[in-house]
């Protein structure tokens, strides 16, 4: 290996990496995770009050945004805050999930260039130390060993680039989705509470008429 033995911890990090993105890729499908169609069905189930236990543990197994959803359903008969602390404490739980390995990943988008630069300073020093000792007189092996030493920073550049984009942009359409589902849980948050009625006003007093001297 033309680095030397550091970037074997490069290597392992970019299977790393390539794993996540792969997995990442396809577990944050928009169609698994907002299904189109699925806020305004469950709002019509809502409305007819025909849901089960059955139905609704179905519905939380098919995508992040059926849990969120089945949580309401499963408390829809509770005062309005407490449906709202329902839908408030599963989306964090989804959020969470959607999240899953994406700091895995930004840790080796950070550490991908460290460990390129550990292998090139150990391999310089070794150069050196060999220089010393009188091992290394010719100037064109001495250029070979400098270049030797930079492919493990340009292999942890390679690594920590793309490591570090796909890392951004999985960060937001996980923010892009969370935006979604917090709407289509309100629109079934306003189903499910109606709001009440608002209050007639008062109607207002006719100012006394002043008094007549």
């Amino acid at each position: 290996m033309a680095g030397g033995w550091a970037m074997l911890p490069i290597l392992i990090c970019s299977a790393i990496a390539l794993a996540i993105v792969l997995e990442r890729c396809w577990t944050l499908r928009r169609r698994s995770v907002l299904p189109p169609g699925l806020g305004q069905e469950v709002r019509e189930w809502a409305r007819s009050d025909k849901l089960d236990a059955a139905h609704l543990e179905q519905l939380a197994a098919g995508s992040p945004l059926g849990e969120l959803l089945a949580s309401a359903l499963a408390v829809r008969h509770r005062p309005r805050e407490q449906i709202k602390e329902r839908l408030e404490d599963t989306g964090r739980h989804v959020v969470h999930r959607m999240e899953r390995y994406l700091n895995t990943l930004g840790t080796i988008a950070l550490i991908g260039p460290l460990l390129g630069l550990f292998g090139t300073v150990i391999g310089l020093i070794r150069m050196f130390m060999e220089v010393m000792g009188g091992g290394m007189a010719d100037p064109t092996r001495m250029a070979g060993g400098i270049g030797e030493a930079l492919v493990c920073t340009a292999t942890g550049l390679t690594v920590a680039i793309p490591a570090y984009v796909l890392h951004r942009y999985f960060r937001s359409r996980v923010a892009g989705y969370c935006v979604e589902m917090e709407k289509q849980a309100i629109l079934l948050l306003d189903d499910l509470t109606p709001a009440a009625p608002a209050a007639a006003p008062r109607a207002r007093r006719a100012p006394a008429s002043p008094a007549t001297a």
